[in-house]
């Protein structure tokens, strides 16, 4: 029986050999999505629930009970970091990886077919089609919690009683799919088959992602780490579409977004530092100073590395588009010339022989 290619690649003429790297990168999605369901099925029965709930469950809640009789509605539960979070960001970086493969084949693969993109650009706009997806929800769902837990109508929330921050819900779940997906951004690059000179950037992107929110994770700065990841995927959003933009050639529409982003830019990284002074150095550090203020000059580095690639890549940019805009001024200057000389030689062609102006050759054979 053939063997049918699974989401996320096109399909071969031929199946490939099973177990052999083209079949587990054809079928890696489904692979990974009987992996995930060992788990859920495992969940159903009482002697491998304990064990699968691992995995699915929240665990470490320090406040929190069932509805009972005497309380009907319960009490909300609130968590801490724990060990077995580990467990969970396994089983959701395999939904991620899931996930990933179906926005590729159902959306992305649908639109860039109709769009007839080159390699380079198709590339792009599949990066940034995957990551959109990310931000926006993640924007969406960091804001939503923001709002639940009131950290704009009372900002000292972010540093009051630190260390001891524990998390909703809703808080702690953010955390474990923001670990997840960074983390299954490693095998992603052998399943999208990309190539060595293009897995340096992604391999720091996913390793530098992961251990910041692991380091804001395990040293209770969720709350701070919350506002400021939620601000920082404003920017990402932004700049992703102005990406899109250019691998869509809409040059109309690419000088206004320009300026969107880097006013984004200018704001997140302002508003990121602001933030970051007020709540480490004017909160937490009246309670554990060494962690304040190693957690603060972390985030000052970053945003300096942020905006130093920023200009970098705006220099960058600039110099192309000058080089770009100097080319198109000599090529129509080159087109403007020949079109002279081609009226010019119609409109001699046009006139009696008698008034035609002779050429060299015959001038000197005279």
């Amino acid at each position: 029986m053939a063997i049918k290619p699974g989401m996320g690649r096109k399909s071969s003429s031929k199946n490939p050999p099973i177990f052999s790297h083209e079949f587990v990168i054809q079928n890696h999605a489904d692979i990974i999505s009987c992996v995930a369901m060992v788990f859920v099925v495992a969940l159903m029965d009482e002697s491998t629930s304990p064990f699968a709930s691992a995995f699915i469950s929240l665990h470490h809640n320090v406040t929190g009970e069932e509805p009972s009789r005497e309380n009907p509605h319960g009490k909300p539960f609130s968590y801490v970091a724990g060990i077995k979070d580990y467990c969970a960001i396994f089983f959701y970086t395999l939904t991620c990886i899931i996930m990933h493969a179906i926005i590729q084949e159902y959306v992305l693969d649908k639109v860039s077919k109709r769009l007839h993109l080159s390699k380079f650009k198709l590339s792009l706009f599949n990066e940034s089609g995957q990551l959109i997806v990310f931000y926006v929800f993640s924007f969406f769902m960091g804001a939503n919690v923001i709002l639940r837990e009131g950290y704009l109508s009372k900002f000292s929330l972010l540093w009051e009683q630190f260390p001891n921050h524990p998390m909703s819900f809703l808080h702690k779940l953010f955390f474990i799919i923001q670990l997840a997906y960074y983390l299954h951004m490693l095998p992603e690059l052998y399943f999208q088959k990309v190539k060595k000179e293009d897995q340096q950037s992604k391999i720091i992107h996913s390793i530098c992602g992961f251990s910041v929110i692991c380091l804001a994770y395990t040293f209770s700065f969720q709350r701070i780490a919350l506002v400021l990841l939620t601000l920082h995927y404003l920017g990402e959003i932004v700049s992703h579409v102005f990406q899109l933009i250019g691998v869509f050639d809409r040059d109309e529409k690419l000088a206004s977004v320009r300026f969107v982003n880097n006013v984004t830019f200018v704001f997140v990284r302002f508003a990121t530092m602001v933030i970051g002074v007020l709540t480490l150095y004017y909160g937490v550090a009246t309670e554990t100073v060494l962690r304040a203020y190693a957690a603060l000059v972390g985030l000052m580095v970053l945003q300096g590395y942020l905006i130093y690639s920023f200009i970098t890549e705006e220099l960058r940019a600039t110099r192309e588009a000058k080089r770009e805009a100097k080319q198109h001024q000599q090529q129509q200057a080159k087109k403007s010339k020949a079109a002279k000389e081609k009226a010019k030689k119609k409109k001699e062609s046009d006139l009696p022989e008698a008034d035609q102006s002779p050429s060299p050759a015959k001038a000197k054979a005279k």
